[in-house]
């Protein structure tokens, strides 16, 4: 592929010329001119359509080949039994150690976070349909991956996290989003270190506040699952088991290493080069960042963000394939080396903070009553 080429790919991969529905800002409804006219608000509003269909569409045309790393993981199964049994099995070695001592603290942040966290990414998986063929044994095993972190969320976090992918950035849609709310009072060190130590409990709150899934069978059945699983924990394992197996879960999405990919997929980190420092409102921001480093082996390779976006048919194993197939697509673009890094930068740097995120005010679906095929695509 030439270099004039692989330009005008990139350049056709990129949302330059394609828009929403809205293309100035004087275009928008009323309600949204007012809330841009806020001082506070100082997200990184954009007019442009999301980059990942456009990128997918244009590596799809240079590598024809790129769709046959679509398709389930095997392997996925058998990861999630396994760290299901490990964090039981911890639960169980930890029945009679005091909560407060250090081998039940190390044990909770070292083992259990980290489990935890994998188990997060495992649902992330299986969401997207990449542990069985068939949709219902996706939805019932994300059940069964979800027991060990103590809070049955996995039903209700398909329907968010997917309509994350089909309306990224817009407002109102996305609920990865943080809210005027949250920057306005968390925008300083101590705020974004509040933020990073309690950002699961914010993941968790938030979509709930912004709109309400409708409940179905498979959320009632991950409810009952997650109570029997609780009881009988409860019942032959004690209080401390149980208290391990919440205490990692809320350690996952701290303070952690692993946990850093929170902040890392979506934040803007890129700096301006133009005069002022401001973030230009007519180009591009880089919106989705891919991570590249040794922790991707403990979280299903959820650092490979922009190719994940790009096609999220393809399973984590595969996703190391897509990046070398089609690195002159993501070369190019901005990506982190090191997840405790952008931990500290984010909390320390004034430059990057909770406003730090791209936002749309149209555009997008919200993911209903749709085909396997629409999802995926």
């Amino acid at each position: 592929m030439s270099t004039t080429a692989v330009e005008s790919a990139i350049r056709n991969g990129l949302p330059q010329a394609t828009t929403l529905r809205v293309q100035k800002p004087e275009d928008h409804m009323g309600e949204y001119r007012d809330r841009k006219e806020l001082p506070e608000d100082k997200f990184f509003w954009t007019y442009t359509e999301e980059p990942h269909r456009t990128r997918r569409h244009a590596i799809i045309k240079a590598h024809k080949g790129v769709l046959q790393l679509c398709g389930p993981e095997p392997l996925t199964k058998y990861l999630v039994l396994l760290v299901v049994v490990l964090q039981v099995g911890c639960a169980a070695a930890l029945r009679h150690t005091a909560v407060f001592s250090w081998p039940f603290l190390i044990t909770a942040y070292v083992v259990g976070a980290t489990a935890d966290q994998n188990l997060f990414l495992a649902i992330h998986e299986i969401s997207h349909n990449l542990a069985f063929r068939t949709p219902v044994y996706n939805r019932l095993f994300a059940i069964f991956a979800n027991l060990p972190i103590g809070v049955p969320y996995s039903a209700g976090f398909r329907q968010y996290h997917l309509t994350h992918h089909k309306a990224l950035g817009v407002d109102g849609l996305d609920t990865d989003l943080p809210t005027a709310v949250e920057a306005m009072f968390l925008d300083s060190v101590l705020g974004k270190a509040f933020f990073c130590t309690f950002q699961l409990l914010f993941y968790a709150v938030r979509p709930m506040l912004v709109y309400k899934i409708p409940f179905g069978p498979v959320h009632y059945a991950n409810i009952a699952a997650q109570i029997v699983f609780d009881i009988l924990v409860l019942h032959y394992l004690g209080g401390r088991a149980m208290v391990y197996l919440l205490l990692s879960s809320l350690l996952a999405g701290s303070l952690h290493p692993c946990a850093a990919h929170f902040i890392s997929e979506h934040y803007v980190f890129a700096k301006s080069t133009l005069p002022g420092g401001k973030m230009p409102k007519d180009i591009p921001i880089p919106e989705t960042y891919s991570y590249y480093g040794p922790l991707n082996i403990l979280t299903y390779n959820v650092g490979y963000h922009n190719e994940h976006h790009d096609f999220p048919a393809v399973p984590w194993t595969r996703l190391p394939k897509l990046y070398a197939m089609a690195r002159e697509f993501y070369d190019p673009l901005p990506c982190h080396k090191s997840w405790p890094l952008v931990l500290w930068q984010f909390i320390v740097d004034k430059e990057v903070g909770m406003w730090c995120r791209v936002k749309r005010a149209e555009g997008g679906r919200l993911v209903g009553n749709w085909t396997d095929g629409e999802v995926q695509s």
